[in-house]
């Protein structure tokens, strides 16, 4: 029986040796953070399960498994039709944010931080098929060969490396271009605040690109918006700034973001792609119950 125990614990901990790349690859393929832990999870109870003596490297199998679950989780989601795509039919669907820098972030997502994407690569990633979004992410972002990936997929070897290339071209299109200079970035932001918080109209114009475009998600009970141009921008955070007592300059993704708060609890988390020193995409996610979901804390 110890000996049972033993190997138990062994697989176990190597298991845990492998969690947090599993949970990035869960995170980059659902956008969301309860369902890429549940992702893992499930990988976690097949291993529990499987004679794994001839399995020679744990994480690439493991990757594999999470590829699978999420895969089935993606075309569950487009049978359902409950996640609309960005911008369709006027819904905005953000993917969760990580948060950094708040008083309670936790400290299982420090690796989502560490090697993190922006919410603006994360919104393409929702525009993407099923098969689309999981050659991308595997190959693209993981380095997974394509035979790993067609075993996922149930394709060759050659039609997902189809899939991974169509997927890339989409999301080159689509992406924004952004600045990396992150104190170049956050100065922006802070200026963003300020110029918010003081209803200044025009210093908010000089920070914000004249194409910029905002996109917030509210949830089922509060109806999405999304706005064009650098003076609605402008006017629309001027009038949220006076609901939030209290905004603060977190890291979402690994980039300068906010997160606003009143009473003590969040109201919002900003995202910011930031092009030449002016900002021009916003992205707002103001779910509550998402929001209370990632335990942030005034």
């Amino acid at each position: 029986m110890s000996g049972e125990i033993s190997r138990a614990e062994l697989l176990a901990a190597r298991f845990e040796a492998e969690r947090p790349q599993l949970r990035s690859v869960a995170y980059r393929m659902l956008g969301s953070l309860a369902e890429a832990e549940d992702a893992v999870q499930e990988a976690w109870l097949k291993l529990s399960r499987s004679d794994t003596d001839e399995v020679r490297k744990l994480g690439a199998w493991l990757t594999t498994v999470v590829g699978r679950v999420c895969l089935d989780q993606l075309r569950s989601r487009a049978s359902r039709r409950e996640d609309p795509l960005p911008e369709q039919d006027g819904q905005v669907r953000l993917p969760d944010p990580v948060v950094s820098g708040a008083a309670t972030l936790d400290p299982v997502h420090g690796i989502l931080v560490a090697d993190s994407v922006g919410i603006a690569l994360m919104v393409v990633l929702e525009t993407l098929s099923p098969a689309e979004r999981v050659a991308f992410v595997l190959h693209d972002m993981f380095d997974v060969p394509f035979d790993g990936i067609a075993e996922v997929l149930g394709r060759t070897a050659a039609s997902t490396r189809q899939l991974a290339s169509r997927a890339r071209r989409r999301v080159q299109g689509a992406t924004p271009a952004a600045d990396t200079d992150d104190g170049r970035k956050r100065e922006v932001v802070e200026a963003f605040l300020a110029a918010s918080r003081g209803g200044d109209f025009d210093a908010l114009l000089t920070v914000l690109d004249p194409e910029v475009v905002a996109r917030s998600d509210g949830g089922t009970l509060v109806p999405s918006v999304l706005r064009r141009g650098a003076a609605d921008v402008a006017a629309q955070a001027i009038a949220f700034a006076r609901f939030a007592a209290d905004g603060r300059l977190v890291l979402v993704n690994g980039s300068p973001g906010v997160v606003s708060f009143a009473g003590g609890r969040p109201l919002s988390v900003m995202s910011f792609t930031i092009h030449r020193g002016r900002i021009t995409g916003l992205d707002i996610l103001t779910d509550p119950t998402r929001l209370a979901a990632l335990g942030l804390g005034a």
